[in-house]
């Protein structure tokens, strides 16, 4: 939606500048109110953050004794409790957090967990000789999605199979496929989606608990004509708009 500038002939502003005037009285008093609630919202949360400090510090301590002593279930709860004072207060760099809490979620035994970041390493296969074509890391082209990137893509006779990664950005982000996306070679038409892989299909949602947690999923779509060299990737109606795949 574009913004329209009307500019007012002298005629018009004679007679309608008595409520043009009270207007922006009115705006500029708005504006005040508005400020005042941005720096009294301002000064809870700094109130709050110190409040909640000593919380924050006694959780990582808590996590890193259970740790030193391989209570692995203990200390991820801990960890996870300091994580969520951190997103939102933000004491220290989150990453170091969630690189803790990925480790322990193995060792505490949660990797399968349904689908998500636990299941990470089930959407590489062991073998991929059945594929007349694999790429790893393709060329592509997207100006809009840089949170997702297609780590691997697989061609056989069968399917069309596209490995992705999504990093998340905040605390409990979520993605989902929409049905409708297909992919479309510069050979061949449109080829619908058939399957997926540790996401789920709109309207359900599959959550990355913390920034920076990496999601690996998988798309399938049926396979590519031989023929084809490249492809796009299009989910319809959002930004996922990968161009030029490279597949050979």
């Amino acid at each position: 939606m574009g913004l329209t500038t009307v500019m007012p002939v002298q005629a018009q502003w004679d007679r309608i500048h008595t409520s043009t005037a009270i207007s922006g009285v009115l705006g500029v008093l708005n504006e005040s109110i508005e400020s005042a609630e941005r720096k009294k919202a301002m000064e809870i949360k700094a109130q709050e953050k110190a409040q909640y400090e000593q919380t924050f510090k006694d959780a990582m301590t808590e996590a890193k004794d259970f740790e030193q002593n391989e209570k692995w279930e203990d200390a991820l709860e801990k960890y996870e409790e300091a994580a969520k004072l951190n997103c939102k207060y933000g004491y220290t760099d989150q990453r170091q957090i969630t690189r803790k809490i990925n480790g322990l979620y193995v060792k505490a035994g949660r990797e399968d967990d349904g689908p998500g970041v636990l299941n990470n390493a089930k959407t590489i296969l062991p073998d991929y000789s059945g594929y007349r074509y694999m790429r790893e890391n393709p060329v592509y082209v997207n100006k809009k999605e840089t949170s997702t990137k297609i780590v691997r893509v697989a061609c056989s006779d069968k399917e069309t199979r596209l490995e992705m990664e999504t990093e998340g950005i905040y605390a409990n982000d979520a993605g989902r496929i929409k049905g409708a996306t297909y992919i479309k070679g510069n050979k061949g038409g449109k080829l619908t989606l058939v399957g997926v892989e540790n996401i789920t299909l709109a309207p359900a949602w599959t959550y990355i608990p913390w920034p920076y947690q990496k999601l690996r999923f998988v798309l399938i779509f049926p396979p590519l004509p031989d023929n084809a060299t490249e492809f796009d990737l299009i989910e319809p109606s959002s930004s996922w708009q990968f161009k030029d795949i490279k597949c050979k």
